[in-house]
């Protein structure tokens, strides 16, 4: 058995993406489709003592049709600049000073012009935190064809998937029997019932990055990921395998 999912690449996106990849054996980011400007690829949300907060990157758009692989950055002191944010919106946290020096080297050292590569080394950074070993992989190592179902169907057997891990928003548009028929099957992660934990400058925010609940908790962030909850299920099998097995 083989899980993988696939998802865009997000800039240090919150828990529950995090908490996807420790759910499976591959993550493919799929980044070689469009960029679609103002979104989770580029940006996202801290906690400061005015209330959540955007950190975006810059990024230069040359055409509508531009790839988020193919997306570069417009000010290349960003890096500083956003770490500077975090130390100034994190510096009372209770683990600030046990993780600020890794952070800090995750960003100073993020050299890179590339939003895809930018993305990458903050998510490879940060599963190192969490101690998720999960292989992250981009899209373009395979080279799938088609738009939708079929580029995902193509990714999961290239890829040697047997079953692929799709979040929620994704039951719009997923055409599962083309994966079932293929003999892959569809699990829907769920995203509810985490638990709050303890979060400067209250009320409390579930969805910013999961810079905030690292730190906020340090060692103890993986606690508060339902991967690491006895008894929790994740994933729940699709209705329609469930009807199909019945």
């Amino acid at each position: 058995m083989k899980r993988v999912a696939i998802v865009q690449s997000n800039y240090i996106p919150w828990k529950g993406y995090f908490d996807l990849i420790a759910h499976v054996d591959e993550f493919i980011l799929l980044d070689d489709v469009q960029y679609t400007n103002r979104d989770w690829r580029n940006r996202n949300m801290i906690k400061t003592a005015a209330g959540p907060s955007w950190l975006s990157i810059p990024i230069r758009q040359s055409s509508r049709s531009q790839l988020i692989n193919e997306s570069t950055i417009v000010y290349p002191a960003w890096n500083v600049k956003h770490w500077s944010t975090l130390m100034h919106a994190y510096r009372r946290a209770p683990y600030f000073d046990e993780y600020a020096t890794v952070l800090e080297k995750m960003y100073l050292e993020c050299e890179t012009s590339n939003l895809s590569e930018i993305n990458r080394h903050f998510l490879e950074g940060i599963c190192s935190i969490l101690d998720i070993h999960t292989n992250l992989r981009p899209s373009a190592d395979y080279g799938a064809t088609g738009s939708k179902t079929e580029r995902l169907l193509d990714l999961c057997q290239k890829s040697g998937a047997t079953q692929y891990v799709s979040g929620p928003a994704a039951r719009v548009y997923l055409d599962e029997s083309l994966l079932r028929n293929a003999g892959i099957d569809v699990l829907w992660f769920n995203y509810e019932g985490y638990r709050e934990y303890p979060q400067l400058h209250p009320p409390f925010h579930h969805h910013v990055s999961v810079v905030d609940l690292i730190f906020n908790t340090g060692p103890n962030a993986k606690e508060y990921l339902k991967v690491a909850t006895p008894g929790t299920e994740t994933v729940e099998v699709s209705l329609d395998l469930r009807a199909s097995s019945t």
